[in-house]
């Protein structure tokens, strides 16, 4: 009697924790009813067997009940388990999918997947892209995200036309509105003006230009940098914004646990600070993502470490790692190493295998340590494969690739055959490519600093026709050339899948 007691009242728990969520469940007799009789609804169709649609589950409930209560939006779910034929009819291809519905016309959600994001992108959908401020909401409106831009101006005319279409580009990441009442704008900032309210750092800022003048790509940056906080956590849910600035990462990577975390994000926000519209500063979180830490080369065995990726369209990616780390790491000698950034005077951290004991083998064995000095040799022509491990691709040119450099082993005073590993290697600042894709191949004659791609076949034949074309040194044989049949086979197994489209990406 006891076990069913017990389970009749885990039931009841059951029933009430489900009677108490605040997301409507929906089926295919409901879904229109329920749907296209809202001005504004969000709806996930998810999968219960679905790991992130279980991540996303509390941050959904979360959202609903705020949105519910505080703002009159709808948050509804499909079970696609259950309501196959209703997610088959709405295109739902993947879990968890989320769509925002405007009485029924949906549009894919682009926002967060956590609950204030989740809140945030919503209220940004219920609202006109320019919303008009009066005294009796002023000081509710401009707090009412965590950032929020008023325009004020004599009328709605009058407001900057910059700023209006910024409104309509922008919605969905920030709040924009307009005041015609003089006595709204603030001291410092004057009437007419423009002026943007943020949950954090100086909580207000004015646009120092006049709003008669002030140029819609002018607003847009200014935009961008000041919406940015001067020391905030990155997450995948953030970090685009990062990217889409274009300017340098400087990251503070750090476990979430440590005790140091808060005081060493205030000791290092002054610092970004000034640096504030030529680096951006983060912290992350060093354990969950400690695999991006170790692609920026930071000692990952040894936290806190800073270390700068600079993401401006001409830095490459280039990464410089502060050398102090750990225990020896003093947040107050970071301004000065900051300032020898801005001012070209660091040389990038380069990530490099350890330079091999020997180098017997007919093909090249390259590190990043080594690059110039064997790519640079002006008395040698390079052809050098750019490979990743786990690139089939790359597994199957390998053979063919020892062929070649076997079939020009007598050669290796005038020309080198080399491989280089390029996700244990940085390609350095003096090279003038980036790869992109494996395998990536290049030539570089005898003399010269131009590099050759090869796009060709990747047979045997091919690549060694290539080479005694390219050549600037000399490259004559006695015997003509052998070709082996497995070196043959391999080398057509590669054509059919290029035929067929195949081709690995980083």
């Amino acid at each position: 009697m006891r076990f069913f007691s017990q389970a009749a009242s885990l039931l009841l728990l059951s029933a009430a924790a489900r009677a108490a969520s605040d997301v409507i469940d929906l089926t295919k007799s409901s879904f229109d009813s329920e749907v296209n009789g809202e001005k504004l609804a969000l709806v996930e169709f998810f999968a219960p067997w679905c790991g992130h649609c279980k991540s996303l589950a509390p941050h959904y409930e979360e959202a609903a009940t705020e949105l519910k209560n505080k703002h009159g939006i709808k948050v509804m779910k499909v079970d696609c388990t259950e309501q196959q034929d209703l997610c088959q009819e709405q295109g739902i291809r993947g879990y968890p999918t989320l769509k925002v519905f405007r009485e029924g016309v949906p549009a894919d959600y682009t926002g967060p997947r956590k609950a204030d994001g989740i809140i945030s992108y919503m209220v940004k959908q219920s609202l006109p892209a320019l919303t008009q401020v009066t005294p009796d909401n002023h000081d509710e409106f401009k707090t009412k995200d965590k950032v929020v831009l008023i325009a004020y101006a004599k009328s709605e005319n009058d407001v900057n036309k910059s700023f209006k279409k910024l409104a309509d580009q922008m919605r969905e990441k920030f709040l924009f509105g307009y005041a015609t009442d003089p006595s709204l704008a603030p001291s410092e900032a004057g009437f007419p003006s423009i002026v943007m309210y943020k949950a954090f750092d100086e909580g207000m800022v004015v646009v120092p230009e006049k709003p008669s003048s002030v140029s819609e790509d002018y607003l847009k940056g200014w935009v961008q940098e000041q919406s940015t906080p001067l020391m905030d956590q990155v997450t995948p849910e953030n970090f685009a914004s990062y990217a889409e600035q274009g300017l340098p990462l400087a990251y503070l990577f750090i476990k979430p646990d440590d005790s140091r975390l808060n005081s060493l994000v205030q000791a290092i926000k002054p610092i970004a600070k000034a640096a504030k519209g030529k680096v951006n500063f983060v912290w992350i979180d060093g354990v969950t993502f400690v695999e991006h830490g170790k692609s920026l080369s930071v000692d990952t065995e040894n936290y806190p470490a800073v270390v700068i990726q600079d993401m401006s369209p001409t830095g490459r990616g280039k990464k410089f790692v502060f050398p102090a780390a750990g225990d020896k790491f003093k947040p107050e000698e970071i301004g000065s190493w900051v300032e020898d950034f801005e001012a070209g005077k660091l040389e990038p951290t380069l990530k490099s295998a350890p330079v091999p004991a020997s180098q017997d083998e007919p093909v090249y064995t390259l590190v990043g340590e080594e690059f110039d000095k064997v790519i640079f040799d002006d008395d040698k022509d390079v052809f050098v494969e750019f490979y990743a491990p786990w690139c089939g691709h790359c597994q199957r040119l390998a053979p063919i690739w020892d062929s070649l450099g076997e079939h020009f082993e007598d050669f290796k005073n005038t020309l080198t055959i080399a491989k280089m590993d390029a996700t244990e290697n940085d390609i350095p600042a003096s090279a003038p490519f980036e790869v992109a894709g494996f395998p990536t191949i290049k030539f570089k004659r005898a003399g010269t600093r131009d590099f050759i791609d090869y796009t060709g076949d990747r047979s045997l034949e091919a690549l060694i026709d290539f080479v005694t074309e390219n050549s600037n040194n000399p490259l004559e044989f006695e015997d003509e050339l052998n070709v082996t049949e497995a070196a043959v086979g391999d080398a057509e197994d590669v054509e059919e899948d290029e035929e067929a489209g195949h081709h690995d990406e980083l």
